[in-house]
């Protein structure tokens, strides 16, 4: 007999961030402003961080500090203070840095995430401690899910919701994964609907932890939202299936070891959790790389047509930006002048040249036989990025040598931006980068350099759905 009782419904909010694509946009910024001024003292910290965001978002002081404490160091763990007082880059900060995988970043998210946890008040976490909270949310919704899966039954957001997310005795983990699908399929079977609801208050605050979580499921590429169904990415399976593993763990950190009724114990617990929050899970470190198939899942596309997606095989050129440029240089050069395709040349793997392609023009103009010389930088995102939005910005990282490459070339080097999404390929294209840091249309920063441009910078945009 299936006892799970659903009905004994309690909140654990979580730390409240943004949109999706609000998430995806500031994660960068944050990287970047963090990468510049880390390590610093903290209170040169809170300064510098503030002024080099204002500058890009703009905002009160109020919005600021909450960007700085809540998002990028509560949510997103990017930094951590060290017992000196010195504020130092988060392992998933340097992470991300790295290697600009932005689905990577939030899967670290989603393993260490768990209630209770050091991101609330003390107040908040001890309602939670009295009531026996104690779970690792993320493994649980995914191991509910691929039940559904195995079963061939989708999952509503709603049932998500009451389900798990909110349900006290999934939050006190009493029961399992399979049981709470079974209470699942047992509701629909007697047509009882299901909606989270706070007594007295708004349906957006009933919900707004809710949809919080489910984004960051779908930031970190696990998921997709359509028509308020949830949907496992196949493309993603080796990171749910380890990421699930965990469901019937108790929470990696222990809050039960401290005794908030003190300072000096809080203070303790505080600090022991955003050094443990800020260190990525060694587990999934050879695990949570997300590949340009798993990106491009699709869900409408997929059910539409499930066997015509047309895939970038990224291991056969190597660096998957590097090699969607390459072939569209190939196609564009052809499209000019098919004899000259043979001054296309990839390049990434050549040591010191500060450049990945060799083109030409191939624009009928004087120069069209000329060389042309690319920098490929890309990244993975859930969302698109919106370069006609107010304030937006974004920010790449240059080696010393691809910056003397920018300078020798000049009006001949270019930097190709790529950004790979569910839906399509889009690419931004800044030409001549030294000159327009010279004019001021982009920042360049020696740390390596850190190249700034807003869209008065971008020359071309082109996109491949």
């Amino acid at each position: 007999m299936n006892n799970f009782d659903p009905t004994k419904q309690f909140r654990c909010p979580i730390i409240r961030g943004k949109a999706k694509s609000d998430l995806d946009n500031l994660l960068p910024k944050y990287a970047k402003i963090i990468q510049e001024i880390c390590p610093c003292p903290l209170e040169d910290f809170k300064i510098l961080f503030n002024k080099k965001l204002e500058e890009i978002i703009g905002g009160e002081e109020k919005t600021l500090n909450n960007h700085r404490t809540e998002i990028a160091g509560k949510l997103f763990g990017m930094y951590f203070f060290g017992q000196n007082g010195i504020v130092y880059l988060s392992e998933r900060t340097l992470k991300f840095l790295e290697n600009e995988d932005q689905p990577e970043f939030f899967k670290d998210i989603c393993q260490k995430f768990q209630f209770p946890n050091g991101m609330n008040k003390v107040d908040k976490i001890q309602t939670e401690i009295a009531s026996n909270i104690s779970i690792r949310q993320f493994s649980f919704i995914l191991e509910v899910l691929k039940i559904a899966n195995l079963e061939k039954e989708s999952i509503g957001k709603n049932e998500i919701a009451y389900f798990v997310l909110n349900s006290l005795e999934v939050l006190q983990k009493k029961t399992s994964p399979k049981k709470v699908y079974e209470k699942m399929i047992e509701y629909r079977k007697r047509k009882i609907s299901v909606k989270v609801q706070t007594k007295g208050k708004a349906s957006s605050y009933s919900m707004q932890h809710i949809n919080e979580q489910i984004s960051l499921l779908e930031l970190a590429n696990l998921i997709r939202v359509f028509k308020n169904i949830i949907f496992l990415n196949p493309n993603e399976a080796e990171s749910i299936n380890y990421i699930s593993s965990f469901w019937d763990e108790p929470p990696a950190f222990n809050i039960l070891n401290y005794s908030l009724d003190t300072i000096d114990d809080r203070k303790k617990m505080f600090f022991d959790w955003q050094i443990y929050f800020s260190q990525i899970d060694k587990g999934g470190v050879d695990i949570f790389s997300t590949s340009i198939e798993a990106i491009q899942f699709n869900i409408e596309k997929e059910r539409e047509a499930p066997k015509s997606r047309t895939r970038i095989d990224k291991m056969k050129l190597g660096d998957d930006g590097e090699a969607f440029v390459f072939n569209y240089e190939k196609e564009r050069v052809a499209k000019y002048d098919r004899r000259l395709t043979n001054k296309v040349h990839l390049l990434g793997k050549t040591k010191g040249l500060g450049y990945d392609i060799q083109s030409i023009f191939a624009d009928n103009s004087e120069k069209s036989e000329f060389v042309q010389y690319i920098e490929v930088k890309s990244t993975k995102r859930v969302t698109e990025p919106n370069e006609t939005g107010d304030g937006w910005i974004d920010a790449v990282t240059l080696t010393r040598n691809e910056w003397i490459a920018a300078e020798q070339h000049n009006h001949s080097f270019s930097i190709y931006r790529v950004y790979f999404t569910p839906n399509k390929i889009i690419v931004y294209v800044i030409k001549d980068p030294f000159e327009k840091n010279i004019n001021g249309s982009v920042k360049c920063t020696p740390i390596n350099y850190r190249f700034d441009f807003s869209n008065k910078a971008i020359d071309l945009t082109f996109t491949k759905i």
